[in-house]
């Protein structure tokens, strides 16, 4: 296979990604919803290392240590977004 062909499937995965990541996102406002409904912080550091255990695990050996990184990043941009909403209700 070719590098073009190969960088079109990684485009197509890309695609793939970021609709999901605007799906996981949508989905993070409705927690921040709700940690403002009921006076709870941005941060649940058992909640947060329970996910990365589990991402760790799911991926295995080849990829569980870059997984972990990519869900570190992932969550933190949704704790950012969490604090955002919560600072523009104050």
């Amino acid at each position: 296979m070719d590098l073009g062909k190969i960088r079109e499937q990684i485009d197509a995965i890309d695609s793939q990604l970021l609709e999901l990541f605007c799906r996981r996102m949508d989905v993070v406002k409705g927690v921040a919803e709700y940690k403002i409904a009921n006076d709870m912080p941005v941060l649940r550091p058992e909640r947060e290392q329970a996910i990365l255990e589990r991402v760790k695990a799911e991926a295995g050996d080849e990829y569980g240590d870059y997984a972990v990184d990519l869900f570190e990043n992932m969550m933190r941009v949704s704790r950012e977004m969490q604090q955002k909403m919560i600072d523009e209700r104050k």
